[in-house]
């Protein structure tokens, strides 16, 4: 009897590709979307493509009626707002700047879709990213970057466990993003030249600060700029529009270039300074996951990166009582920054990764 498994299909042509592959595997391939908003809210129903946009669920549909595979929509908008979007909001509002896809894929993705697919009786729930799931001599899944390492998606998939890795498939890891589109044509999808999506998809305009000005607006209120000796240098709109290491769009002329240094929600306040203050060797993580083992209880030498596009750099990963860990990277590196996350890499096999809480 064939393995089922449920793909998470967002209508573009990796998650496609992904149940195409996986049918011709021999896979029992149900296709789902995940549904994140109602059908008549504003955001949901005016975005153009996008992985949670209407016309996405509807491309979605014809790549399932094309395959041949059944296809569900199914509710995932409270626990989105939830877990995602609420947590997006509050943390700028603290002078963070979290990831959300990140987060919808610890809480949404893999732990919520994979409880409602194993209620349907799947063996498995799939994904187009781009990353691979293995086993080693020992029995331990192992998360390892995908052979198209321009296209790799494993910074925002560090939080796997164990009993996750061993129930989730990742077909397009194996493949280029060309090769993926080149199977897409081949098959008659449509969708093999859709752009891809890199907005956050619950703000249509790419503006997060407008976003959480408007469903927050009590909380987000002028300030100042200072220098890191506190010298008022202007005004800014409010913190949640700023993020560190950021230089355009500050709507303040001084001269000289100038970056986002720190923010502090306390004050209100957004320091300003030279770019060689925006370089920093030494932070500490929370939440951290890790796969290869349950717990770090030594100190290891790792490449760690701290923001999706960062190049991974050699860094000593200390320890702490609390289970926070202490990442002492050899090189400065630009623009660490509060919220986002730090992941850990042995080569090509994902060690972990935890959430930046303070920057030393």
């Amino acid at each position: 009897m064939s393995k089922r498994v449920v793909v998470g299909m967002s209508g573009g042509v990796d998650s496609s590709v992904a149940a195409y592959l996986l049918k011709e595997q021999g896979y029992e391939v149900i296709g789902v979307t995940m549904k994140h908003f109602d059908d008549d809210d504003e955001d949901f129903t005016q975005r153009e493509g996008g992985c949670c946009s209407l016309s996405s669920v509807e491309d979605a549909r014809r790549v399932a009626d094309k395959l041949g595979i059944p296809f569900y929509v199914l509710n995932f908008k409270d626990s989105f707002k939830e877990k995602v979007i609420d947590n997006f909001v509050e943390e700028y509002i603290e002078g963070r700047t979290p990831n959300p896809c990140i987060q919808c894929n610890k809480h949404i993705k893999f732990d919520e879709f994979l409880k409602r697919a194993k209620e349907i009786g799947a063996d498995y729930v799939a994904t187009g990213h781009y990353a691979k799931i293995i086993k080693n001599e020992d029995g331990r899944y192992l998360l390892i970057k995908a052979d198209d390492d321009t296209k790799d998606q494993t910074y925002a998939l560090y939080n796997f466990t164990q009993e996750q890795l061993s129930q989730t498939l990742m077909p397009c890891g194996d493949y280029t993003k060309v090769k993926i589109r080149e199977i897409a044509k081949e098959i008659g999808l449509a969708v093999h030249n859709k752009k891809d999506s890199e907005e956050i998809c619950f703000i249509p305009d790419n503006n997060h600060g407008k976003y959480i000005s408007k469903v927050r607006p009590r909380e987000v209120k002028e300030g100042n700029f200072v220098d890191k000796n506190g010298n008022i240098l202007g005004k800014h709109k409010g913190i949640v529009y700023y993020t560190i290491g950021q230089r355009k769009g500050l709507g303040i002329a001084l001269g000289k270039p100038v970056y986002v240094t720190s923010i502090n929600p306390k004050t209100n306040e957004v320091v300003l300074g030279p770019e060689e203050d925006i370089f920093k060797k030494e932070l500490i993580s929370k939440e951290n996951n890790f796969i290869p083992f349950d717990k770090l209880e030594k100190v290891i030498t790792v490449q760690a990166k701290v923001r999706y596009s960062a190049r991974p750099a050699e860094a000593t990963l200390i320890p702490l009582a609390d289970g926070r860990v202490k990442v002492s990277f050899k090189e400065r590196q630009r623009a660490i920054t509060k919220g986002q996350s730090v992941v850990f890499y042995d080569g090509n096999i994902v060690v972990g990764g935890g959430i930046i809480e303070e920057i030393l």
